[in-house]
């Protein structure tokens, strides 16, 4: 009965399926110990001038919050610009539906990177547009190849920089590549999820693109370095016109006072992102060297993840590493069957994670 009154394109739609909780492992499988290095979450933890903001902002729950212009004001700021640039979103999830929601009709198509973030298609789904999904080349995102796929038809393309589940980036000498005689009416969204954790110089800055009014929507997040994932806080940044369509979108308070203000307090501590970058720079050298002991391959990341090719199927390897406490994340939905991805933790965590792979390996 129901199945009928449902929207035909929702009827295949793949509800997207996150990383195993702690306490849900621990219940389930009767462990007391479990790490979680499945989620790409930081685990310092958020500022505790964010703490401190959300314990005070307790005594105001029974207000609705604002539309959020503090935190625009200050986001705007930081990168030079002006408030009706910044949309904000509960999570980049969000705002990646709002964007499908905002332009995509089922007569126009999207394009992604085969081996990028799944919510992008997922969005073209929602949408019942078509999706063109084109094969990465060495884990990374093969602009050239977006770019020929483009058609008359293309209304958006999504670039996961550095992208998710890879950990690979784009450089800006590939992106200028890719925007030379691009059609100029075409989207193009640029997932910064990442953006804090990147180090290296030849990494595009594309608010430069945005500041010389190209048609890109950059998006990034408060759930990553500054450790805030279960408040749910995104931004976009875009021209105020585009801004300005997205918002007729966003559901009224759909990012929380709590969420709003422990965001603001995040970006007046400098060294949230100094101590979270530093402590994935030396862990993450380490795990190269445990990892290059075994018989597995990594990719090189830009993040504070692994993609790690473990040369056999990563799904049983995943199930016992859960069943001695090891959350990881297998990549079959990417249709990268033999590999898992893993959050780079805290030094105690990774030595666990070597330990216990080794073991099943």
């Amino acid at each position: 009965m129901i199945e009928k009154l449902v929207r035909k394109n929702i009827l295949k739609f793949q509800a997207y399926i996150p990383g195993k909780p702690i306490a849900e492992v621990k219940r389930g499988l009767g462990l007391k110990s479990v790490i979680k290095l499945a989620s790409n979450e930081n685990p310092l933890g958020p500022s505790p001038k964010a703490i401190q903001a959300l314990k005070k902002g307790l005594n105001n729950v029974f207000l609705y919050p604002d539309s959020g212009m503090l935190l625009k004001y200050k986001i705007a700021g930081k990168l030079d610009l002006r408030p009706s640039n910044v949309i904000l979103g509960n999570g980049s999830d969000e705002l990646i539906e709002i964007i499908g929601k905002t332009f995509l009709n089922p007569e126009d198509e999207i394009i992604v990177s085969a081996d990028g973030f799944i919510r992008y298609k997922m969005a073209g789904d929602l949408m019942n547009c078509r999706v063109i999904a084109v094969p990465g080349k060495d884990y990374k995102h093969d602009l050239a190849g977006m770019k020929a796929a483009v058609t008359p038809q293309t209304k958006i393309i999504f670039i996961a920089n550095p992208n998710n589940p890879t950990g690979t980036y784009v450089t800006s000498r590939e992106v200028e590549e890719f925007f030379h005689e691009l059609r100029p009416d075409i989207i193009v969204v640029f997932d910064e999820a990442y953006y804090e954790y990147v180090i290296q110089k030849d990494y595009p800055q594309t608010l430069t693109y945005l500041q010389q009014g190209w048609n890109v929507i950059i998006l990034r997040t408060f759930s990553k370095i500054y450790a805030l994932a279960g408040l749910r806080v995104g931004y976009g940044l875009a021209g105020a016109e585009t801004i300005s369509y997205m918002e007729r979108i966003r559901p009224p308070f759909n990012v929380n006072s709590l969420a709003q203000a422990a965001a603001e307090a995040s970006l007046d501590d400098r060294q949230q992102v100094k101590k979270s970058r530093a402590l994935v720079e030396k862990e993450r050298e380490i795990l190269y060297r445990e990892l290059a002991k075994l018989p597995v391959t990594y990719i090189p990341s830009a993040t504070n993840f692994i993609l790690i090719d473990l040369k056999r199927e990563a799904g049983e390897i995943s199930k016992k590493l859960l069943a001695s406490g090891v959350i990881v994340r297998p990549m079959g939905e990417y249709g990268l069957t033999t590999c898992i991805r893993v959050t780079i933790g805290l030094p105690a965590e990774n030595k666990r994670f070597i330990t216990t792979l080794k073991k099943q390996l």
